[in-house]
């Protein structure tokens, strides 16, 4: 450890690198989270206007718990740019973006810890708390330190980075007329007071049961006001987009009948979860649900595998077997790539539609079913009849009440509910608890054009849980279909670049790319330079030289082991 009275904050390179200014969208980015920028002085407002309803106590503790999950966050953050978690410069990141985010000037006075024996001092001064000024503006000095939020932050921030809880004290406080702030932070069960302490960071009973109360007024008035459209929301379903919703409503009409449904829809727009929504919303629920594929069925065997086949029938047949239809009887049988059934299967399957009977494949008797039939194709039936690929007598007996499925990027809407299902389907599945998608990510899965629509997306949260620890986001990187298709979520991101140091106070001059770009210009040459400079200005120190470069330190070591080899 560093000794406590020579303590210093590293340059603040890799933390400036990773915020980003998307003005044309209106965005700004710490790492994966959106940020806002917002005027202290409205912070004092809110703050002010919170006082006067809820009074000092519930203030204090609403805004102690709402900077601790901000320090939460932003302790995510220290461990990614500076994984070596046991350094003063590891820690210093949530003292460091206080400052970045202009919330306080933090000057470090003493820090020992120890993560993994659990051991934790901390002193630190403040000064010129944004908290202290709108305090003393709107109420006059204070009695008691009045710097809730950024003690919130502080303690939320240690106790993600510690794995138990610390808890910060504001011993000295700008806004009781002190000349500047002075915190002291330690394991909780150090404090005499720590019941007290840790009090405020619970959620508060009656807040939150105003807060449940209101919730459940407005959920009442939603259903009330579209009480109709709640209805056409199928069992299993999930979204709320309005072409997904006319689905809906279209599924609900035909399911009170026996009336055959042609779902149309690219791959994995979800249309065997749409027959099966359909087949539990009939009153053959409590019948066979029987899904078949036919593209995976051999062309010579799907009209057996379909309607049977008695025995002796051709060779193999060496016993009499019942097909899919029969196994259906009384419930709801969904053929799902329907083009691709043979000739004679599509005869057979004609035949079941106008007559309700059907033969088994090398028999003569002809049996009665009762099935509710669901077909499905992501291609153009119209188009398969012109080519002659399917019959037209067949398509027009199944087109009788064709229903559309949207893609996912037709309803965009519905990809923020789509994930929180997945997210909770295989948090159970694997035992795991991530704490949802990071902003950049949901950004940029919402900007992906999803070719594989919703399979594509349930396979991705899969994907994104099992890459995750516990208690983390689901960032970005996480997420990676492939890489060719124009709107794949990296791709989004890296072409929005990274945040550029720009010196407004000259103009724009790129002279010197028009320099590089010579017909000598070698881009590994000028890394290798680049790279050099930097450990020559940082005396050799890898983790110096990473954070000027905007680096981390493992991706820069990376780089010159890359360079000696």
């Amino acid at each position: 450890m560093a000794n406590p009275h020579d303590l210093k904050f590293p340059a603040f390179g890799d933390l400036l690198s990773k915020i980003r200014f998307e003005s044309d969208q209106g965005k700004i980015w710490l790492d994966e989270q959106r940020m806002i920028l917002v005027h202290s002085s409205v912070m004092g407002l809110l703050r002010k206007e919170l006082v006067e309803t809820f009074g000092i106590e519930r203030t204090k503790g609403f805004l102690m718990r709402f900077g601790y999950h901000t320090g939460w966050k932003d302790a995510e953050l220290a461990h990614k740019l500076r994984p070596n978690i046991s350094t003063d410069e590891a820690f210093f990141v949530g003292p460091q973006l206080h400052g970045i985010k202009g919330m306080v000037n933090v000057k470090p006075i003493d820090l020992n810890f120890d993560v993994n024996k659990g051991t934790f001092y901390g002193e630190f001064s403040w000064f010129d708390s944004y908290e202290a000024e709108d305090h003393v503006q709107n109420f006059g000095l204070s009695e008691d330190p009045i710097c809730w939020t950024l003690i919130g932050y502080a303690s939320g921030y240690t106790t993600y980075y510690m794995g138990k809880t610390i808890v910060f004290k504001e011993v000295e406080c700008a806004g009781c007329g002190e000349p500047n702030c002075r915190i002291i932070g330690k394991p909780a069960e150090e404090w005499e007071d720590h019941a007290e302490l840790e009090r405020f960071m619970l959620p508060d009973p009656i807040a939150d049961e105003l807060f449940s109360l209101q919730s459940q007024l407005q959920t009442l008035r939603e259903n009330y006001r579209d009480s109709s459209a709640e209805e056409d929301l199928p069992f299993n379903s999930v979204g709320r987009s309005g072409g997904f919703k006319n689905v809906c409503q279209l599924i609900r009409k035909a399911s009170s009948s026996k009336i055959t449904v042609l779902l149309q829809g690219e791959t994995g727009v979800g249309k065997e979860v749409i027959a099966r929504d359909l087949h539990l919303n009939s009153d053959r629920a409590d019948k066979p649900f029987v899904a078949v594929n036919c593209a995976c069925i051999s062309p010579d065997l799907i009209e057996a595998e379909l309607f049977g086949v008695e025995k002796g029938a051709f060779t193999g047949a060496t016993q009499s077997r019942e097909g899919r239809f029969e196994r259906a009887h009384g419930g709801t049988i969904f053929l799902d790539e329907v083009v691709e059934l043979s000739p004679r299967a599509q005869a057979s399957l004609l035949r079941v539609l106008q007559e309700s009977e059907l033969e088994r494949v090398g028999d003569t008797r002809t049996r009665k079913i009762d099935v509710r039939v669901v077909a499905a194709t992501n291609e153009d039936l119209e188009e398969a009849v012109q080519q002659g690929k399917f019959r037209a007598d067949l398509f027009y007996r199944l087109n009788v009440y064709p229903v559309y499925i949207p893609p996912l990027r037709e309803r965009t809407e519905d990809i923020p509910l789509l994930i929180n299902h997945f997210l909770e389907k295989y948090h159970t599945l694997y035992n795991k608890r991530t704490i949802g998608v990071s902003d950049m990510a949901m950004q940029a899965l919402m900007n992906y054009k999803w070719p594989g629509n919703i399979r594509e997306l349930e396979n991705m949260i899969e994907r994104g849980i099992i890459l995750t620890d516990n208690n983390h986001q689901i960032e970005l990187s996480s997420f990676f279909p492939s890489l060719k298709e124009p709107s794949h979520p990296l791709n989004v991101i890296n072409n929005q670049g990274q945040l550029a140091h720009i010196n407004t106070s000259e103009p724009d001059n790129e002279d010197w790319l028009e320099q590089l770009l010579g017909e000598d210009f070698s881009l590994e040459a000028l890394e290798q330079k680049i790279l050099l400079r930097a450990m020559e200005k940082a005396n050799g120190n890898v983790a110096h030289a990473a954070r000027r470069l905007g680096l981390t330190r493992p991706q820069l070591a990376y780089r010159l082991k890359k360079r000696e080899e």
